[in-house]
């Protein structure tokens, strides 16, 4: 096996170059995380929970569209710690991971530039679904914890 050394930025170039090749840029990123609250806003079971999280859409979805571009784009602009903001929810349970991710892929099919930028998406939101989940459920040492 051989191995490649690369620095941050030379790792950070490669996926940014990545998600260019599929079409993701700042504008389907834009797209996606209006459309995809917009869904979410109106559904019957995540519209309650996500109404108690956010108190301003306005000031929630810059966010969003920070996190998923540097999820996708490595743009580290975001900073926020997601897994505090969501052990202070109540209501959910573990199903509404499956139900999140279910609108999200959908939203993604939807409105994706390329086909290769569904399985892109989909394996962050599967792994940062899962993450929060264990947080939320099977963790519970980590819901004291100032460093999550």
């Amino acid at each position: 096996m051989t191995y490649r050394v690369r620095s941050a930025e030379q790792r950070r170039a490669e996926i940014q170059a990545q998600a260019a090749a599929m079409g993701i840029d700042d504008a389907f990123i834009s797209d996606l995380v209006e459309t995809f609250y917009e869904r979410v806003r109106a559904h019957a079971r995540l519209g309650p929970i996500f109404a108690e999280m956010v108190e301003d859409w306005d000031e929630h979805l810059p966010k969003m569209k920070d996190f998923w571009s540097s999820v996708t784009m490595s743009t580290g602009r975001y900073s926020g710690k997601p897994v505090p903001a969501h052990q202070k929810l109540t209501g959910v349970d573990k199903d509404d991971f499956g139900v999140w991710l279910g609108l999200f892929e959908q939203t993604v099919r939807d409105l994706a530039p390329s086909k290769e930028v569904v399985p892109y998406f989909m394996e962050r939101a599967a792994r940062i679904a899962e993450s929060l989940k264990l947080a939320m459920f099977t963790l519970p040492s980590l819901r004291n914890s100032p460093d999550v």
